[in-house]
């Protein structure tokens, strides 16, 4: 089936997302398209899914022009959607999931469960799924539950499939398997439409690459081309896929945690006897799939929620039972993995965003006010210090794009001299010219002498920063190792296996 686009244009008020695209997707190929954050990318496909209303242009299906209403219009039309935060019922099982929405009967008007199982074993079989009909989705690991999503496209007989930043939650075992059912879904006729950011994959699977900047079509590629003339494209500019990292000199331990464990407020644990230490200009980053004690990790140190055991010094104090205000006058920094909910406050200004946590500090008060002049001088310096892109420091947080909005979080948390540093996600959604900048500034803080700790589940960022790795499942590190270990051999770890089995 045969996919075209034609100057396809999406306004939101004044802000035009999508400025007449054209973008044809052949028969049986994978098409990837490649942009900043904030593109357009997600919105366009968007569009093409019925999600939203095109304020311009057409959709052709096989040639002919098409209107859709909606998904339901979209899947009817042999398109399929597998969107990057899965729309599962996890209660339920995977052949109820895949039945939902078209539901056959029997005569007796009862749902037919018994056809969805076939169906599923079918196409389970087909592309090598290994997927039980039968298994609850709340069982399956993350990467199981993805192929329970393509199972719904494709049982709805779809002949285009739209992958929206499919490897955001999965191993890098798991990565190469999807990756692996593109390529069988290609070869079978299926057309595939790949959002992602990650180059590597892009260069791995993909037929024709489409590049969007700022809402417009700045050109295709074949996906022969380096990753450096992918991310210039992308970005606008020279772009520097790798950071200098040498030189670090590591000093005495700054950071020492000990037999640290914590549970949730249902009694579950989450941190299990967590033990591992950070020295001065040093950069330890904690890899593993999203939800296996990382976040629970990083708030325990900071105060944000409380341990249950154990114990965690930073410069020979102890830091359990102190409060968030206190670890930050010990000399702690901490960039969230969720920069809107608690990295900034979205309605406050861009200058008073950059002094949420230094607002009592002399220079910034004056006789129980505040130093307006003050705020206002070190707003303009952090700016253009860390190249915040804005109109104006008296603009609000939330107008910013997820790069700039990070750049202000960094600049906050940088305007004083740390002994620790942690980072929680610190590139999440941002694009490849942001992230650069990010990586820099965070070798720069580890070269200047602080403990830096790295939380993300991106496996590229952890190799490409980390003086050393500790890999976490399932509340426990299962291992501590050097950077340039294999990627196979940390996908097993991130999969549970310890650092011993795979040695």
């Amino acid at each position: 089936m045969k996919l075209e686009l034609r100057g396809i244009t999406k306004r939101f008020g004044d802000f035009v997302a999508n400025d007449r695209i054209d973008l044809t997707v052949e028969p049986g190929t994978v098409h990837a398209l490649l942009g900043e954050n904030g593109a357009g990318k997600s919105t366009l496909m968007n569009v093409l899914f019925g999600l939203y209303d095109a304020d311009g242009g057409e959709i052709l299906v096989d040639d002919k022009v098409v209107n859709f209403a909606g998904p339901g219009d979209a899947m009817r039309a042999g398109i399929g959607m597998v969107h990057q935060h899965f729309m599962l019922i996890h209660p339920f099982t995977v052949a109820e999931n895949v039945m939902l929405g078209h539901e056959s009967l029997k005569s007796n008007g009862l749902l037919d469960l018994a056809a969805a199982r076939v169906r599923v074993r079918e196409l389970s079989d087909r592309f090598g799924f290994n997927v039980d009909p039968d298994a609850l989705v709340e069982d399956l690991a993350v990467g199981a539950q993805q192929r329970v999503e393509i199972i719904k496209a494709l049982s709805r007989d779809a002949n285009i499939l739209i992958l929206d930043e499919p490897t955001a939650v999965l191993t890098p075992q798991e990565t190469d398997e999807l990756l692996e059912i593109v390529r069988q879904l290609r070869d079978a006729g299926t057309s595939v439409v790949l959002i992602t950011h990650k180059l590597r994959e892009v260069q791995a699977v993909a037929d024709t690459i489409t590049v969007i900047r700022l809402g417009k079509v700045v050109g295709t590629a074949e996906p022969t081309a380096s990753q450096v003339e992918l991310a210039t494209m992308m970005v606008g500019r020279d772009v520097s896929m790798t950071v200098d990292k040498t030189g670090a000199t590591p000093g005495d331990v700054m950071l020492a945690v000990q037999g640290l464990s914590a549970v949730d407020e249902v009694g579950v644990t989450t941190l299990d006897d967590v033990s591992f230490d950070v020295r001065a200009g040093e950069i330890l980053a904690i890899a593993g799939v999203q939800g296996n004690g990382q976040t629970e990790l990083a708030e325990v140190i900071l105060g944000a929620i409380d341990a249950s055991a154990g114990s965690v010094t930073l410069d020979g104090e102890e830091m359990l039972g102190k409060s968030i205000k206190e670890a930050l006058a010990t000399g702690m920094g901490f960039v969230p993995e969720d920069r809107t909910a608690d990295g900034l406050v979205a309605s406050f200004s861009i200058e008073n965003n950059l002094v949420l946590d230094l607002i009592r500090e002399a220079k910034f008060s004056v006789r129980g006010g505040l130093n307006i002049a003050q705020i206002e001088e070190n707003a303009a310096q952090k700016i253009v210090e860390f190249d915040v892109r804005t109109t104006s420091a008296k603009a609000t947080a939330g107008s910013l794009s997820g790069g700039n909005q990070q750049k202000v979080v960094l600049a906050r948390e940088l305007s004083r001299p740390l002994k620790l540093l942690i980072a929680a996600q610190p590139t999440r959604g941002l694009d490849v010219g942001s992230i650069e900048f990010v990586h820099k500034r965070i070798i720069a803080e580890r070269d200047r002498g602080a403990a830096v700790l790295i939380v993300s589940s991106e496996l590229d960022e952890v190799v490409a920063l980390a003086d050393r790795i500790a890999v976490m499942y399932h509340g426990r590190v299962v291992g501590i190792v050097p950077p340039d270990t294999d990627r196979n051999t940390l996908g097993l770890m991130m999969a549970g296996a310890h650092q011993e089995e795979v040695a």
